[in-house]
């Protein structure tokens, strides 16, 4: 990777979930950040050589005997750090200071009072000013290292923010990264910008002009093939690569019946039409549909088709033969729940991503241009490379479609139902201009059937549930509060013309992070 990375930030990963959101932070000041967890950081600092360090925080506890450690050196490198709640305890105890556990702690809202100046403030906040912060801890620092001192306090933490100016060390008790610190992602700006001193000037423009240096220099006179799933992600990746490398990019997309109405349409005519890129369209709808019939779990569908995508997309890059690439549309969550430290649900969540792995048979080197960045900065890519706002903007859909969409047995029938009530649902969030407030609307057709009434006849049928939530990266998501006259409507409509449904529900549920939702 040649990106400028002697001007960025290393995170450091003690295992919170909320780590990636100080990457987001810190790249909304218009720095670049990568997340690297506390057992690999010293291989990541050889390598990006950064400003400035920040650690995150954890579930663990620094009085555990075998509680994760920053590399001792990252306290002698001479550069600034910023340590966020486990990453405040851990630098108070290796640098001489003591944590102690207490009774309670301190979780939710709280207040901090300004009790001295110091350099993550400035501009910002004043002394004898309170704040509010999000607090979420139970041990708490008792005992300063040497050259610290405390900067701010909370009814719960004494040593709420300390500072050792000298060298360049702040520690937050709190965490600045959440919104329900206000001003969080400012001391968070400040500690990029004012600190570390850097400029801010990490751009999408920038980053496209790297990548596709990056792209030539590692692909040469060679052939790449890429796999499209439909989605964003990996339209994003191939135009970009295309832009790198012209028609020695070759696009397969396997159509495996699972897409939502119109969708493979669009993606066909995108790339053959408004781009002219070489794409191979395999229906391969029959396929899937006949290795689905009986299959319920849903990890086994998952895997089912992973599996098959590659069969069929290994059979077609023969055909096209002598390319040494594959491309994917890996991000950089994906990235980071490969190799979380706390093993967590990452290996379920990600048995489906892109084509399902690369098996070694195939013996070509991978392209992987999207896997430094977020959702909605490969969103933010998309637009810079001129594809359509109605493509780019479209809501994420995962790689196995609709058969995630439809707990139990899946059927074409059953595909066919759910597509037509999934397009009435987008239909009328559009027709309510709601569709660019909402991260995330899907139908969902439930393994459930109900008795009903529809004029003078008893019904026995399916049940379908809706879906809508906001979010910026998917890490965390909330409801979309509907009124009701809208919820009334687009359930008439989908009793009334899709076939098959008698019912219509909402879901009312929440995604904190690292869940899985329908699935």
């Amino acid at each position: 990777m040649t990106l400028p990375l002697q001007d960025s930030i290393l995170i450091v990963d003690f295992g919170s979930q909320v780590t990636q959101l100080i990457a987001r932070r810190v790249r909304e000041a218009g720095v670049y950040s990568e997340i690297a967890p506390f057992n690999s950081a010293a291989e990541a600092f050889e390598r990006m050589k950064p400003k400035g360090i920040i650690l995150s925080g954890g579930p663990s506890s620094v009085m555990w005997e075998d509680s994760p450690r920053a590399p001792q050196a990252f306290f002698d490198a001479g550069i600034p750090i910023l340590g966020i709640c486990y990453g405040q305890q851990t630098m108070m105890q290796q640098m001489g200071g003591q944590v102690e556990g207490g009774e309670s702690g301190e979780f939710g809202r709280a207040f901090i009072e300004v009790k001295k100046r110091c350099a993550l403030f400035d501009g910002l906040w004043s002394v004898g000013e309170r704040h509010q912060v999000w607090m979420s801890h139970g041990d708490k620092v008792t005992s300063l290292a040497p050259g610290f001192e405390a900067v701010a306090v909370s009814e719960g933490a004494p040593f709420a923010m300390t500072a050792n100016e000298e060298k360049r060390f702040y520690a937050t008790q709190f965490h600045p990264e959440v919104v329900h610190t206000p001003d969080g992602a400012k001391l968070i700006a400040n500690f990029a910008r004012h600190v570390c001193g850097l400029k801010g000037d990490w751009t999408m423009a920038e980053f496209r002009a790297t990548k596709i240096a990056e792209i030539r220099e590692q692909v040469g006179d060679g052939k790449v093939i890429c796999g499209l799933s439909g989605g964003v992600d990996s339209a994003v990746a191939a135009v970009l690569i295309h832009e790198a490398i012209g028609d020695q990019l070759t696009c397969v997309f396997v159509d495996h019946g699972l897409m939502r109405a119109g969708e493979a349409e669009q993606v066909v005519s995108l790339f053959r039409g408004s781009y002219n890129i070489p794409l191979v369209h395999v229906n391969a709808e029959t396929l899937f549909m006949k290795g689905l019939e009986g299959v319920t779990d849903p990890e086994a569908k998952r895997k089912f088709i992973g599996k098959t995508f590659i069969d069929v997309f290994e059979d077609e890059a023969k055909k096209i033969g002598g390319a040494a690439f594959l491309a994917q549309g890996t991000l950089y969550p994906d990235v980071i729940e490969s190799v979380s430290f706390t093993g967590g649900p990452s290996v379920t969540i990600k048995s489906h991503h892109n084509v399902g792995g690369l098996p070694e048979r195939m013996n070509m080197k991978l392209v992987e241009p999207l896997r430094e960045l977020f959702k909605d900065e490969v969103r933010e890519l998309g637009r810079e490379l001129g594809l359509p706002d109605v493509f780019v903007g479209r809501h994420p859909f995962p790689g196995p479609g609709l058969a995630i969409r439809i707990p139990g047995e899946v059927s074409k029938e059953r595909c066919d139902i759910l597509r037509k009530a999934d397009l009435i649902y987008l239909e009328e969030i559009r027709n309510a201009g709601l569709y660019d407030a909402i991260w995330q609307a899907f139908a969902v057709l439930l393994p459930v059937r109900t008795v009903g009434v529809m004029g003078d006849h008893r019904t026995y049928d399916s049940v379908c549930a809706l879906r809508a939530v906001t979010s910026t990266d998917g890490m965390t998501a909330d409801i979309y509060p509907f009124d009701a006259a809208f919820l009334s409507r687009v359930a008439t409509r989908i009793i009334n013309e899709v076939k098959g449904i008698n019912r219509v529900v909402y879901d009312y549920t929440s995604k904190p992070p690292g869940t899985i939702e329908w699935e």
